[in-house]
């Protein structure tokens, strides 16, 4: 029979369940593509009323010229969403526990460091497994203050169809309510 060496103790890293941990930096892990979802009803009542604002297009560029179409992005390409970096931060809390968060986005490459006092606000993520992840940082150290920012939905969409999909929606409404009037 083996005895276990009671003296033994190993350090867990645990996720932080506060919204503002303080502590030092002590790994920043190597980086990992996530994507972001996009759900599929809103993707498509994006679509419909961009098409609507795109056939009103088409017709009018027909009628005064024969210019080229622009090249549009595929149903299947739209629905993947945006990838975004996913960084695993180590960081030693004032209770001196080994701590795991996750930096969504970019940063600055000369932002954080190993050793770094940082003040850090946090937001649990849908899945209880995933560490929380960091919505602000406040490196006490450089003084700098840091806002990861990652991709959304409305940023892999863009301005262009979005646009298409307010003129579209808001012809929509103007030919509901002109049907209403008369």
């Amino acid at each position: 029979m083996v005895e276990m060496d009671s003296d033994l103790h190993i350090r867990r890293i645990v996720h932080p369940t506060d919204r503002i941990v303080t502590g030092r930096i002590v790994r920043l892990m190597d980086g990992y593509p996530r994507e972001v979802r996009i759900g599929q009803p809103v993707l498509v009542a994006v679509l419909a009323a961009a098409g609507v604002a795109g056939l009103l297009t088409a017709l009018v560029r027909s009628l005064f010229s024969a210019g080229s179409g622009t090249a549009r992005r595929r149903f299947k390409d739209l629905k993947k969403g945006p990838e975004y970096l996913v960084t695993p931060v180590r960081l030693r809390d004032t209770a001196g526990r080994l701590c795991e968060v996750e930096l969504h986005g970019h940063l600055p490459q000369s932002a954080l460091h190993p050793a770094d006092h940082v003040q850090l606000t946090l937001r649990r993520q849908g899945d209880p497994d995933l560490p929380p992840k960091i919505e602000r940082i406040v490196n006490l150290t450089t003084g700098q203050l840091l806002t990861p920012r990652t991709a959304t939905l409305w940023s892999h969409l863009g301005p262009p169809l979005l646009l298409q999909a307010v003129l579209g929606a808001l012809l929509v409404a103007a030919v509901v309510a002109w049907s209403a009037l008369t």
